[in-house]
């Protein structure tokens, strides 16, 4: 890429990094636009990579803020800063209580330092920024003192192993003996939630200014323990519901209270008495809350984007089109800004490369379970999930409520805002979560190890560059073989075997289990159908990001003559009561794969579907090679059936159409 006088004098300048032999008259005229103030001391010290196309761009880096989670520690050491003051201004000046929900890492915890910081009064770290000026308007307008102090108290779950027992009460009791003694109050034996209204009480009554409570992360506790140890759960909800309840006890001692989390356990749970509190995780004035919008990237970030344009040999277009693809995506909202996900944005701009890095920092092995328990057909997960509102914001630990859970922990977001059905369709945000996801999904579908996923996508990979597609399917073949047939409900293992008619036998072990779908039809005949199906999805899906791969998956419109209405496995149904799903047992996939040779056009027969030659036949009569031949590849057609008494692929047969 060349470079500029002016471009090079920018990034310079924007890096902090100083340059000799440049005129000082040109040097005068570019500061003028950018710094102003640069002190004139600075204008020698500015030259040599002006006037040397060979000299390399600045390589002392800005801070970027990568885990900084104190506001006051950003500001004083010079880390930069997406300026987010204006929705703090806006909610301390049109609200008390409220509740935001964010996926991890989202910047959450810095948010609320942030806050932290304005209603201490600190006005030294607000310089240059919206909230600065504002609040001066403001005490103007409300004929008060600008950056009034307020007792802070500040409570953070981020610490503690809150599998163990006793955990949450050891956080709770540090919490209120750090925050006592600062208004002259005695350890007593009271409870957390007692301790916690004289508390705020106290700090009222000894300062003369109502009370900012600030909550981190309220839910860790619950989360560390869904589905671990239930009857700890449920002693930290309730717990948390009683101590949480003071908010609204001690209304009039509180000015602004702002608790962040994960999830929302509503209605049910720790929530129900607290209907003074503002929910704003899906308004639309609040979408930009957390994260960074592409606004903000533009804004902030251009020199490091240029830094890392170089080091990738992508031009400016396209490198922020990579960012945007791995990392962008996220929708808080029926309509608003997208965003990028602030952690995994900031570590590829400072370590220069467009890694994974946000799924790395935690895998959800739960979810993936609960998404097998609920025989969720995981193809749906990439932009075809529809939920209603309750069902967005419904946090319960049962399987048949996972796409809730996905949706709020971050690993789908909306899409789209179906109005006139009031309804939001989800999928995978982007490229980095997606494949993440999947990456994890692999290993529960099959007995590939977990953490040799990516070795095994090599492989494919390597078989379809080299046409060697015969490999390529002996490979598939050993995978499809090892998916799981048992079906686990309880404590009770239900084996599936299919006579060579293909009517089904149920051997139930210890119970006569009855399992059948509310209609009455006996579904669980095609749950390895769905199960090979999701192996092969993911298996294709996860070659897509090394070749370019099409994965098509339909639905037909019956299954034995019953509904496809709904989805069940056993003696319930597998759909929550805030979202349905049209779901059918037939399936078929297509799928195409592309490399720089070759176009390779895969079609599945399921059993009853037909033969390999059937699959062929069916790539032919429907024309699924035309789009490809007028680009000159060779074409290769792929046919290949499934075989239910085998439990894998049957056979496989090759066309070469082109070269």
């Amino acid at each position: 890429m060349a470079w500029s006088i002016a471009q090079r004098f920018k990034l310079c300048v924007r890096s902090g990094t100083a340059y000799e032999h440049y005129p000082t008259a040109r040097i005068k005229q570019l500061t003028g636009r950018l710094l102003p103030e640069l002190h004139q001391a600075k204008i020698g010290l500015i030259r040599k990579i002006c006037y040397n196309p060979c000299m390399t761009i600045p390589t002392i880096p800005r801070k970027i803020p990568i885990g900084v989670q104190s506001f006051k520690d950003l500001r004083e050491k010079g880390f930069l800063y997406v300026d987010k003051t204006e929705y703090l201004f806006r909610l301390a000046n049109n609200g008390k209580v409220y509740f935001l929900s964010r996926p991890r890492r989202f910047g959450k915890s810095l948010f609320l330092s942030t806050l932290a910081a304005y209603f201490r009064g600190q006005k030294e770290l607000f310089k240059g920024l919206c909230l600065e000026k504002a609040e001066e308007e403001q005490a103007v307008l409300e004929n008060r003192d600008a950056w009034q102090a307020y007792p802070v108290l500040y409570l953070d779950f981020n610490t503690g192993q809150y599998e163990q027992s006793g955990a949450l009460d050891e956080t709770l009791r540090y919490f209120l003996d750090t925050e006592e003694p600062k208004y002259n109050l005695q350890k007593n034996s009271l409870s957390h939630a007692k301790r916690f209204t004289s508390l705020i009480q106290a700090a009222y009554q000894q300062t003369g200014k109502q009370v900012v409570i600030l909550v981190d992360e309220y839910d860790k506790p619950l989360l560390q323990t869904m589905g671990i140890h239930e009857e700890l759960n449920e002693h930290y909800r309730n717990t948390l519901k009683a101590f949480y309840s003071v908010i609204k006890t001690c209304d009039e001692y509180i000015r602004f209270a702002f608790l962040t989390g994960v999830t929302k356990f509503s209605k049910i749970s720790i929530f129900s008495d607290l209907n003074n509190l503002e929910d704003i995780s899906l308004q639309s004035d609040y979408a930009g809350i957390c994260g960074i919008t592409e606004q903000e990237l533009a804004q902030n970030f251009t020199p490091e984007i240029e830094l890392l344009s170089r080091k990738e040999g992508l031009t400016d277009s396209e490198i922020r089109a990579a960012l945007k693809k791995q990392y962008d995506g996220y929708l808080f909202a029926k309509e608003g800004m997208n965003v990028y996900n602030p952690f995994s944005l900031l570590s590829a701009l400072k370590a220069k490369d467009l890694c994974g890095y946000w799924f790395g920092t935690g895998t959800p092995t739960f979810l993936v379970n609960f998404l097998k328990e609920a025989h969720y057909f995981i193809p749906d997960l990439d932009g075809n999930v529809e939920l209603n509102e309750d069902g967005l914001q419904t946090y319960r630990a049962v399987a048949q409520d996972t796409i809730p859970i996905l949706f709020q922990a971050g690993y789908l977001t909306i899409k789209e805002y179906i109005r006139d059905l009031r309804l939001y369709r989800l999928g995978f945000p982007n490229d980095e979560v997606r494949y993440g996801f999947l990456h994890n999904l692999l290993p529960a579908y099959s007995d590939v190890p977990f953490g040799q996923t990516g070795v095994w996508i090599g492989r494919f990979v390597r078989d379809i560059r080299n046409g060697k597609v015969d490999e390529f399917m002996e490979r598939m073949q050993a995978i499809i073989s090892s998916i799981p047939y048992d079906i686990s409900d309880g404590n009770l293992t239900i084996r599936i075997a299919m006579d060579g008619d293909g009517s089904m036998q149920k051997q139930v072990c210890h119970a006569n289990l009855q399992l059948k779908d509310v209609h009455g039809c006996t579904s669980l005949s095609k749950l390895r159908e769905q199960n090979y199906q999701t192996a092969v999805y993911i298996i294709f899906a996860l070659m897509g990001q090394f070749v370019q791969t099409e994965v098509h998956c339909y639905s037909t419109a019956t299954d034995g003559g019953c509904s496809t209405q709904q989805r069940c496995f056993g003696s319930a149904e597998t759909r929550s009561q805030n979202y349905t799903r049209t779901y059918s047992f037939d399936r078929r996939a297509d799928t195409v794969v592309i490399t720089t040779d070759a176009a390779y056009i895969f079609e599945f027969k399921l059993s009853g579907n037909g033969t390999a030659d059937d699959a062929i036949a069916q790539i032919q009569k429907q024309n699924y090679a035309a789009k490809y031949k007028t680009d000159g590849k060779k074409i290769v057609l792929i046919g290949s059936s499934f075989d239910e008494q085998t439990r894998t692929i049957k056979e496989w047969k090759t066309e070469t159409v082109g070269k």
